[in-house]
């Protein structure tokens, strides 16, 4: 989170004439209930679980730039199906960069603690042998989105 997915993936989009889709904001569509109420109400286990679902479906679609939530890489399953449809790309960003853009947003469920600093550090911690299977990585704490875009541009996907 914070990283620029969903800005990235829209502009991306835009640039190459697809359409864009945010997982997240789908499952919300779906749920008819924000992540954060699903989390509270449902728990994590039944977010992840709708997560996967929703990505099998929006992964037989063609010419999408879709924005994945954080810890979808956590399930294997998850990785394997973004590599056979498509090219998984993790934006990355420096803490300190991810509590700023962050920050007042209460939307963010696993970053409503007194410590959201403290936690983000934690949750990249537990998940950086997760976020090191994606062979593309950028670091977007120093550059714009049009540079982000640009070089996801020049990959040739």
């Amino acid at each position: 989170m914070g990283t620029g997915k969903t800005t990235v993936g829209k502009e991306l989009a835009k640039r190459k004439n697809w359409r864009f889709i945010d997982l997240d904001e789908l499952i919300e569509l779906k749920e008819k209930m924000a992540i954060v109420d699903i989390f509270a109400t449902k728990g994590q286990p039944y977010f992840r679980r709708r997560e996967k679902e929703t990505l099998k479906e929006i992964s037989r679609e063609n010419n999408f730039v879709v924005a994945c939530g954080g810890g979808i890489v956590l399930d294997e399953e998850n990785v394997r199906i973004m590599e056979e449809t498509g090219t998984p790309i993790c934006l990355i960003a420096e803490p300190q960069v991810i509590l700023k853009r962050t920050q007042g947003y209460t939307y963010r469920p696993l970053l409503n603690t007194l410590n959201p600093k403290e936690r983000i550090e934690t949750l990249l911690k537990e998940r950086a042998p997760f976020y090191e299977r994606i062979k593309i990585k950028i670091d977007t704490s120093c550059i714009s989105v049009e540079e982000v875009v640009e070089r996801i541009i020049q990959l040739n996907i």
